[in-house]
């Protein structure tokens, strides 16, 4: 985490929750329940909607407060303003609801009161006043049981001494985020760093001059870049890569497309939203990084009825061979499969590389 600077959340867990990914590319198979322990029951992470929806390290808080600012002045999601305008009775009385009786779930509110029929969908109107107490910073999320969120007080879940802090004023809090995203990335684009924590575009090209200008980021020349790069001066470059990885879609590796075409020439895209007979590549398909190439993707599944981690799809990148990358993939869902719990790998694709995989479990 502190390398990466935040980890983003989401609900799909089609071979295992998300978030536990990153750290698993990263570090190889370990318990996911020591991620929810440090997030969620010791208080060292905190759920932020920053990137998207994200766990911080709680120390950071600080630096995004002028983000819960711009949601309360209504410069940001709109609808949520929207109905904390049309509703503010209710949103207080949710509020106090959490004061009360929290931590709790949405379900559990007093007057949870139904809605649909709009942008919201079938949500009611407790959950999205939640919603909106939570972009504006008053109130904070735990998790229980099966990923469930329940709802407290930001001041139960942020430490005294850190909600003590000055609040940095938003140029100098940018700043610092510019800098963490150059720390994550050791060298990017403007668009890289900007994008990493979502800061404001506007604000972020003057913003990044004056942190080149304090020595905190250095414009450096990178091969095939044809836009100004940015590197952490602290980044030291290896003799060797010995990468060996599935990505996550969500992985901040591959989250930023353009970059992942610069620096990997790979050509990425989520296809979950994407009808089945138009995928070209499946439904959650992940990159693998071997060294310092991207050379590969695998649509893969967790069949936890059947017990299986399933490969339904693998393709080889133009430059990569399969007779390197089959043995190399098969060892690492080997240790993926360990990572989910299951006892076997099946390889229900077809193709070269498919039949090295599988000839190399």
């Amino acid at each position: 985490m502190r390398q990466l600077h935040l980890i983003q959340l989401d609900s799909v867990p089609v071979i295992i929750r998300t978030q536990y990914m990153p750290p698993f590319s990263r570090l190889g198979p370990y318990d996911t329940a020591m991620f929810d322990d440090v997030a969620y029951r010791r208080d060292e992470w905190l759920e932020s909607f920053i990137h998207e929806a994200c766990v911080v390290p709680i120390e950071d808080e600080p630096l995004f407060r002028f983000v819960k600012d711009r949601a309360r002045n209504g410069e940001m999601w709109k609808g949520l303003y929207e109905l904390s305008k049309k509703e503010p009775d209710y949103i207080n009385q949710v509020l106090r609801d959490v004061e009360e009786r929290g931590p709790l779930k949405a379900s559990e509110l007093t007057s949870p009161r139904p809605r649909s029929g709009d942008w919201w969908g079938s949500r009611s109107l407790g959950s999205v006043a939640l919603d909106y107490l939570f972009r504006i910073g008053a109130v904070g999320i735990r998790r229980v049981g099966n990923f469930e969120k329940e709802w407290d007080l930001v001041d139960r879940i942020v430490p005294a001494e850190i909600r003590a802090q000055p609040t940095p004023d938003e140029d100098d809090a940018i700043r610092e985020l510019l800098v963490r995203s150059g720390q994550a990335h050791g060298l990017g684009t403007q668009g890289c760093l900007v994008d990493y924590f979502r800061v404001p575009k506007r604000a972020a090209g003057p913003l990044l001059r004056d942190v080149v200008e304090d020595g905190r980021l250095v414009e450096v020349q990178a091969e095939g870049a044809t836009r100004p790069v940015f590197m952490d001066p602290d980044a030291v470059l290896p003799r060797t890569v010995d990468a060996r990885a599935f990505l996550s879609p969500f992985d901040p590796i591959v989250w930023n497309r353009p970059r992942g075409e610069w620096l990997f020439d790979f050509e990425y895209k989520i296809e979950i939203y994407v009808p089945k007979e138009q995928r070209r590549y499946g439904y959650y398909v992940m990159p693998f990084l071997l060294g310092d190439r991207i050379v590969g993707r695998c649509d893969l599944k967790t069949d936890r009825e059947a017990g299986v981690l399933r490969v339904l799809s693998a393709f080889l990148e133009d430059h990569a061979d399969a007779d390197h990358v089959g043995p190399e993939m098969a060892a690492e869902l080997q240790m993926m499969a360990e990572l989910v719990g299951v006892d076997a790998i099946s390889v229900d694709a077809a193709g070269p590389l498919a039949q090295r995989i599988r000839a190399s479990l």
